[in-house]
């Protein structure tokens, strides 16, 4: 089954600014929320499709990735190491992720405090990592062929001495007083409508449900520490100069076991030697002489994976364009291919010793050597 539009789930369109966006997602949200539909497995799809929808038009790059090449920058052969963003979500990840949009837990609040799974779901883990960018040089032989870069990169990365929970052993973690651990305290207040339940983050711990007593020494009770990783990027074929791509949980360590934020890659293209771009087309410009091109020759030209040899039949003019088909560029997560163009340019001597010259004007005289651009 194919997905659905994200514009479509959401019920907005590609101009909609960030702030819609959101608004939408709530909307949507709570019409298909679990407690108001229970025991609907309809509702709960569609509570999950929104959530996915949500996470790759509200963040910009994914977006923009979305934007361009849809579905499919999406799909799992788009990336290595747990691959790129916009891949299915469980209801855990959605009330972890998304529950700052719906307020002060609107889950609780609006369906009458909600259930104690809903609860645990909410609570927040420390602080997420920030996003990473680095650039990815490649040349066009990878780009034809996709390629595994194994790239080394600075950043914030878990404290292997406390496992990212910023605390200095396991008895220097407790339960948090205030909330007994759940991460939310709760607060009843009577109305004319009867009493209503309001489910806030927990002020001592922050949502965590723990509090540390003593802190890591080496991360400082951070969680995390700045060092590097050697991460492994598969990129696939047919990428342009410019492109992002982004890998989920590859970016900065978030703080005191916070989810990690993503890696944004992006691609530099180096220049070929003697081959230009031109979207899946490759170009070559070759220059031949007026004897190769009145008598005709076989030659061989440069491609993205090696040589080839062409027929340059006779009588060929400047201007003459040969096609080598499937010698380009691959589409992007797609079955297309390009093709390499050969421009022929016709060599035109800018110097000539005086008996070239006397062959040459004696030549001109001749009717064959009359432009006939009609044939």
């Amino acid at each position: 089954m194919s997905k659905r539009d994200y514009y479509e789930v959401l019920g907005v369109t590609k101009s909609a600014s960030a702030e819609e966006i959101k608004k939408s997602y709530r909307k949507v949200a709570m019409q298909f929320h679990p407690d108001r539909n229970p025991g609907d497995k309809a509702a709960e799809e569609k509570f999950k499709e929104a959530a996915s929808a949500y996470e790759v038009l509200s963040d910009a790059d994914k977006k923009a990735k979305y934007d361009r090449f849809g579905h499919a920058a999406f799909s799992p052969g788009a990336g290595g190491g747990g691959g790129f963003s916009g891949g299915g979500m469980d209801m855990n990840d959605i009330f972890s992720q998304f529950g700052d949009v719906f307020g002060e837990d609107v889950f609780g609040s609006f369906f009458g405090g909600g259930g104690g799974s809903r609860s645990r779901a909410s609570r927040s883990r420390g602080q997420r990592g920030s996003n990473l960018r680095i650039k990815l040089k490649m040349n066009f032989e990878e780009i034809a062929n996709g390629a595994n870069k194994q790239v080394k990169v600075k950043k914030h990365v878990i404290c292997s001495t406390c496992g990212g929970n910023g605390a200095k052993d396991k008895n220097s973690v407790q339960t948090c007083g205030t909330c007994n651990g759940s991460g939310q305290v709760k607060r009843v207040t009577n109305t004319f409508l009867g009493q209503m339940q309001t489910v806030n983050t927990c002020p001592t711990c922050n949502g965590e449900g723990n509090t540390v007593t003593a802190k890591c020494a080496p991360c400082k009770g951070e969680g995390r520490v700045y060092g590097d990783e050697t991460i492994s990027i598969d990129i696939p074929g047919g990428v342009q100069d410019g492109m992002q791509l982004s890998m989920s949980g590859k970016g900065n360590a978030g703080e005191r076991g916070g989810s990690a934020g993503d890696l944004i890659i992006m691609i530099e293209e180096e220049a070929h030697e003697s081959l230009q771009r031109d979207g899946l087309n490759v170009s070559f410009d070759l220059y031949i002489t007026i004897p190769d091109a009145v008598f005709g020759t076989s030659i061989e030209v440069p491609t993205i994976d090696g040589r080839a040899k062409i027929k340059i039949p006779p009588g060929t003019q400047s201007g003459k364009i040969f096609r080598l088909k499937g010698k380009g560029f691959p589409e992007v997560q797609g079955y297309g291919k390009g093709d390499q163009l050969i421009n022929v340019h016709v060599w035109t001597p800018q110097q000539v010793s005086a008996e070239e010259k006397a062959i040459l004007e004696k030549m001109q005289e001749s009717p064959n050597f009359q432009p006939k651009p009609s044939k």
